[in-house]
C-alpha cells in the first residue's frame, strides 16, 4: 500500500494573499519549488513543511497530509 504526501499550500496561500513568490521569499526558497510543491511533484524536507506551518500559522497535520495511492 503506497502512501501519498498530499498537501494545502495552494489552498492556504490564497487565504493569505500571498503570491507564490512571496510565499518562497518568507520561507527561502526559489518560486519554483513552491510551483513543484503544489503540483505535488516535490515533497518538502521536515524544516521546510515545519516552516510552511509557520507562516500559516496553523499545525503541519493542517497542510500536509497522508493519503493512499488510488490505483
Amino acid at each position: 500500500m503506497v502512501k501519498l504526501l498530499v498537501n494545502r499550500v495552494k489552498e492556504f496561500r490564497a487565504r493569505f494573499d500571498l503570491t507564490q513568490g512571496q510565499l518562497a521569499e518568507k520561507i527561502g526558497v526559489t518560486r519554483q519549488t513552491i510551483v513543484s510543491l503544489e503540483k505535488g511533484s516535490y515533497i518538502p524536507s521536515l524544516l521546510l513543511a515545519m516552516n510552511i506551518a509557520e507562516v500559516f500559522n496553523e499545525p503541519i497535520e493542517e497542510i500536509f497530509s497522508k493519503e493512499e495511492e488510488e490505483k
